[in-house]
């Protein structure tokens, strides 16, 4: 067994987004080839609604998976496929926008107001499938436990459990993880897949008692089979591990749109300004 070490800390940074959303931008553009094939992580954690309720309005999507979950909070969703619907405390909403889906993701006013966004890649030949949308309410999402912690498995699989979702495109994995203070925990890796661990609250050790972090901070990991987590602190960790196969693939960005070259990026832009941007199956 050999565990996988601490490669880079990437802080998150404050930003607004959508219509003017407070979030914490975490990994982003200038990250892409360490954490390939993972592209975004936002984060947000707010009592205020008005930190968070003008949302996201109608917007495109293409080239991507996005995957949103809340550990607490109510966010109301629809999309161009006719999707529409709400996810709340301990779901998630993992989306295939493939060639093209345009929706909308409207934050509600709730006690508390924390949870993630991550954008997922999708490979050159995939880009343009069609697209799909997959509700993972709580109750689906399956949970093993153990002294001291609990690894809910939203996609891929967790010793003991498979995934609520299975990545068609790229089999990523996404564990929802709550340790207890003083507790400890092993998660097997593929060797070769990028890894990260993000802590939603509280401070978060890796290694066997080794170095500690504080939240809102992405832990990549380097070479390994295994990830080792602990939670050293009074109150306990919440925090979430990525992990997935790089695609090792060139990257055309341009907004909510992800591509390979700047000539498919153009396209899509015209697309949106033709009104052909939406594939008809």
């Amino acid at each position: 067994m050999k565990y996988r070490e601490i490669r880079k800390v990437v802080t998150g940074r404050p930003a607004v987004d959508g219509a003017g959303v407070k979030l914490v931008r975490v990994i982003g553009s200038r990250d892409v080839e360490e954490f390939d094939p993972f592209l975004m992580l936002d984060a947000f954690d707010s009592t205020d609604p008005s930190d968070y309720e003008k949302g996201f309005p109608w917007h495109p999507h293409r080239g991507i998976e996005t995957v949103t979950f809340l550990a607490s909070g109510l966010i109301e969703h629809g999309d161009s496929l006719g999707n529409k619907g709400s996810i709340v405390d301990g779901g998630c909403q993992w989306m295939t926008a493939g060639s093209g889906i345009i929706h909308q993701e409207m934050p509600k006013a709730a006690p508390r107001m924390l949870g993630l966004q991550l954008w997922l890649n999708m490979p050159a030949a995939d880009k343009m499938k069609p697209p799909a949308y997959h509700d993972l309410v709580a109750e689906r999402i399956p949970e093993v436990r153990g002294k001291g912690w609990s690894v809910r498995v939203v996609g891929g699989e967790f010793p003991g459990a498979e995934g609520a979702m299975r990545g068609a495109y790229v089999d990523a994995t996404m564990l929802d993880i709550s340790l207890e203070p003083g507790a400890e925990l092993e998660i097997p890796v593929r060797p070769g897949d990028a890894c990260f661990a993000y802590s939603m609250e509280g401070r978060v050790s890796v290694g066997g008692g080794g170095e500690s972090f504080e939240s809102r901070r992405a832990l990549l990991f380097g070479e390994g089979d295994a990830v080792r987590l602990g939670a050293p602190g009074p109150h306990g960790v919440r925090c979430v591990l990525f992990s997935g196969p790089p695609l090792r693939e060139p990257i055309a960005w341009g907004g909510p749109i992800v591509m390979n070259t700047r000539e498919e990026l153009e396209k899509a832009f015209a697309e949106l300004d033709e009104g052909t941007f939406i594939k008809r199956t």
